[in-house]
């Protein structure tokens, strides 16, 4: 856990390093998104709480306070530290706790994603996926009604899943790799980022 706000999360299989001829990956996941939602309340950060995807392999997961806060150079240093692909996992537009999260998380997508097949690594290792954002949820619960619960909540994480699992099989290994990821994690986003784009 750190102090800037971020959270690097466990991997859902126990490992947070990938040994070996294991593939090297990194999710960047919404802290708002598949999850229950919680009262609202001012001045207190919660632990987050993310979907367990039951990644078939190690998954290296970095909890972001919301996707539209990552920058290009998060994305850019996690293919240049040897991650075979950066997913991203974000809340579904029109329930984003952030309004435009997801948008931005998406136009800044796009642009890296150009960036890297320019650079000869082929723009498809990072991808870009949605889960049900909980503002919704939140603000039913900080108005006092019952929130709605999303029965198939777990069948669009394990849908996620595998469609991730789905096209990193598709990807050659990044000629970059290192073999694992640094041991002090570079990822982290801050939370007090005051980017308006």
């Amino acid at each position: 856990m750190t102090s800037t706000g971020a959270a690097t999360a466990p991997t859902s299989n126990g490992k947070d390093r990938a040994v070996g001829g294991d593939r090297v990956i990194v999710a960047f996941v919404c802290e708002n998104c598949a999850r229950p939602g919680v009262l609202p309340s001012s001045g207190l950060r919660r632990l987050p709480v993310l979907p367990d995807f039951g990644w078939p392999f190690p998954v290296h997961e970095v909890a972001v306070p919301c996707a539209g806060r990552l920058q290009p150079e998060h994305l850019l240093k996690t293919l240049e530290d040897g991650a075979d692909a950066a997913l991203v996992i974000c809340c579904e537009e029109g329930n984003c706790h952030h309004l435009e999260g997801s948008q931005r998380c998406q136009r800044r997508l796009d642009y890296v994603s150009g960036l890297v097949k320019q650079a000869g690594l082929g723009g498809d290792r990072l991808m870009l996926f949605h889960l049900p954002g909980s503002a919704g949820q939140d603000m039913a619960l900080g108005s006092g009604a019952t929130p709605m619960l999303d029965p198939a909540m777990s069948r669009k994480v394990a849908a996620v899943r595998d469609a991730a699992v789905a096209r990193l099989a598709k990807i050659p290994r990044n000629p970059l790799s290192k073999g694992g990821l640094p041991e002090e994690s570079p990822y982290e986003v801050d939370s007090e980022d005051g980017s308006d784009e």
